[in-house]
């Protein structure tokens, strides 16, 4: 099945029933009469969307540019969603599996609280990936997140488990208040990076200034990374073979927590 964005709101508008699980045995009549929140108005999703076709292998196609169209994917827990274009803020939300492919940029709190699949996107994130709401203490909790950009603040905040890789540069606060997972940055880390972080690792391909609750501790070689920078290469992150062989600062911290968790810098000779 596609769906063509034809007009666009004026103001952010709410899908929570786009996703591949949701729209299953569905016909076109069915699903274009679905309803949405344009703003706090209820309306019809053929009243922003033409849809086409039936929902084949559990695969769904959007496309146009849907900046202002918010939590798609939401709960998706199978098939695949592919994106053609841009897509707003809360992608796959409380996503337990599946597959999202976003062929354009994403906005805030993509991934957010997300315990299982993958999502790809293959521009630019902005805030909050893969993380808790505010006011909660767990942000993703499994799955994958694979972002071909730049991120911006507090990626991975609460993180819990899973994989969050950007091919870019991420903003301030990278894995804040971080419980365990891997997070792997290709670019520059942003500013306090790991503040507040209890266990878990955080990679950079560059240096960084981090903060002073962090000790360095040796420079070594993490030979348990190497199929996780194998594996991001397969899927079209630029590792070079110097990053998967070469030598890493390790430091440890936050010490104001229980100084169990690690940022990892590579060493550029």
């Amino acid at each position: 099945m596609k769906l063509t964005l034809h007009t666009q709101p004026e103001v952010p508008l709410e899908v929570e029933v786009l996703n591949s699980t949701q729209l299953a045995d569905k016909t076109v009549e069915e699903v274009a009469a679905l309803t949405v929140f344009h703003g706090n108005r209820e309306q019809l999703l053929g009243d922003f969307f033409t849809v086409e076709g039936k929902v084949k292998d559990n695969q769904l196609e959007l496309e146009g540019d849907l900046s202002r169209v918010k939590l798609i994917g939401l709960g998706m827990s199978e098939g695949t969603l592919k994106i053609t274009g841009s897509v707003g803020a809360h992608l796959g939300a409380e996503m337990t599996g599946g597959e999202i492919v976003v062929s354009g940029d994403a906005g805030d709190w993509v991934g957010r609280e997300m315990s299982g699949g993958r999502i790809t996107i293959k521009g630019n994130a902005g805030h909050m990936v893969g993380s808790a709401v505010r006011g909660a203490s767990m942000g993703i909790q499994g799955g994958e997140i694979i972002i071909y950009g730049n991120a911006k603040n507090e990626l991975g905040n609460g993180m819990r488990r899973g994989l969050i890789a950007v091919g870019g540069n991420t903003g301030d606060f990278t894995g804040v208040n971080m419980k365990a997972g891997t997070i792997i940055v290709l670019g520059q880390l942003g500013q306090r990076s790991g503040a507040g972080m209890v266990r878990g690792t955080i990679l950079s391909t560059n240096h960084a200034q981090l903060l002073p609750t962090f000790t360095y501790n040796t420079t070594y070689k993490p030979t348990f990374l190497k199929n996780i920078l194998f594996y991001l290469r397969k899927l079209g992150l630029p590792i070079e073979d110097a990053h998967i062989n070469g030598d890493y600062q390790r430091w440890s911290g936050d010490s104001i927590e229980l100084n169990k968790g690690e940022v990892l810098l590579f060493v550029d000779d």
